[in-house]
């Protein structure tokens, strides 16, 4: 009896102990499958975060050189949103980055995928130590236009034997999708553009994206802006002198008393913008490099004057003037070097066609002022003039040879 009980008590020990040993193996088992789980689900998690934040940085198709982080500040843009959408066009084929030298140059096409917020955090990039590369500096020429330029043959002529020296990027309205021939300097020189309405802050957007594609050529020293009415009243090399050796920038800048000047000014930009502050100037500016990358770097005054300065209040007439002589008063001349006549009266300055273009017209933009330039007195003071109507297009072709000593 007691050898029965022994051997009842050994099996229900023997089928106990399996009992235990299934559970232990099948929780084992499960918690290796979730570990392993797990471990999968963060590795294919690291890899899209991998991804995407590569693509972000370093856009397969788009030209931009790979620096290294300690020779870059932050511009506090990064921290800023502002509009994000994209004028609808095609992006280009896929193409491998490229190393050395070449990724600090001109690309040759200004067509690229990102949105602004993107390209204004990329171009507030500035490298902190020496360029690992003989740097020639260029000048940025940006043309803000509706669409072509029906005074190019003209530009074509003042930039003709002068290549490695300029830079040339359009912002045209989104739906003009014409492209001059590849023989053109002006061929692939437009940026991703969005609509411009007159005297509103998008005019000022188109202005600060010419100035952030510009910026992404390292090269690019000096920047001016131009419209599809403007002409050189010198030769490239006077120009590129001109601008190159300057010890300031040209922002036309000045404290207006009257109702069109002072009258614009919002109560409610205080205390960012106080009355003291305020400024009108031209909206044709030229900047060197330094206040470009703080121009399209501003968080702080941009969503005021975007806010506060509309209609009968003109954006494009007050915030880089106050701007420029808020932060840089020490570097700017405080004038345009874009000639305009206002003699006429109204809203607009006056407007030439073909029968008003003369050498002697000419020769007084070009001389008949007088103005600082580096510290001395100089007659040449306007480097561009507006507007220009297209019928003007053959007299200037006839006139510049002689006068302005453009290639023939």
């Amino acid at each position: 009896m007691k050898q029965f009980k022994v051997t009842a008590v050994l099996k229900d020990l023997s089928i106990r102990f399996r009992r235990e040993v299934r559970e232990a193996s099948l929780y084992v088992t499960t918690t290796i499958g979730v570990c392993l789980s797990m471990l999968s689900f963060l590795v294919i998690l690291g890899l899209y975060v991998n991804g995407r934040v590569r693509n972000f940085l370093v856009s397969e198709d788009m030209f931009f050189p790979q620096l290294s982080t300690r020779t870059m500040s932050r511009s506090p843009y990064f921290q800023f949103l502002c509009t994000s959408s994209t004028s609808a066009a095609p992006s280009l084929p896929f193409q491998s980055p490229v190393t050395g030298e070449g990724e600090w140059r001109d690309p040759k096409r200004r067509w690229h995928s990102m949105n602004d917020k993107e390209l204004l955090w990329r171009a507030s990039m500035v490298p902190q130590i020496e360029y690992p590369y003989n740097r020639t500096p260029k000048v940025a020429f940006m043309f803000l236009t509706r669409g072509r330029l029906p005074l190019a043959p003209l530009w074509e002529k003042f930039f003709k034997g002068h290549e490695g020296l300029y830079s040339i990027y359009i912002h045209t309205s989104p739906e003009f999708s014409d492209e001059p021939p590849e023989s053109s300097i002006f061929c692939n020189r437009r940026i991703p553009s969005k609509p411009v309405e007159w005297g509103k802050s998008s005019m000022i957007d188109a202005e600060r994206r010419l100035l952030a594609n510009a910026l992404l050529d390292f090269s690019n020293e000096r920047f001016v802006l131009l419209s599809e009415t403007c002409i050189p009243v010198f030769n490239f090399q006077t120009i590129y002198n001109y601008l190159i050796s300057s010890n300031q920038s040209f922002v036309g800048s000045f404290d207006d008393p009257r109702r069109v000047g002072r009258g614009r000014y919002n109560k409610r930009m205080l205390p960012t913008v106080t009355i003291s502050d305020w400024r009108k100037g031209s909206q044709w500016f030229e900047v060197n490099r330094r206040i470009a990358v703080e121009i399209i770097s501003d968080v702080k005054y941009y969503p005021v004057f975007r806010d506060h300065c509309k209609p009968p209040c003109y954006m494009d007439e007050h915030y880089f003037p106050t701007l420029v002589s808020k932060l840089f008063w020490e570097v700017n001349s405080n004038r345009s070097i874009t000639w305009v006549d206002w003699s006429r009266g109204g809203s607009h300055p006056a407007k030439f066609s073909g029968k008003d273009v003369s050498e002697a017209f000419l020769s007084m933009i070009r001389s008949k002022s007088n103005c600082t330039y580096n510290g001395g007195v100089t007659t040449i003071c306007f480097l561009f003039a507006r507007k220009f109507h297209p019928s003007t297009l053959g007299p200037l072709l006839r006139v510049a040879p002689n006068l302005l000593g453009f290639n023939s």
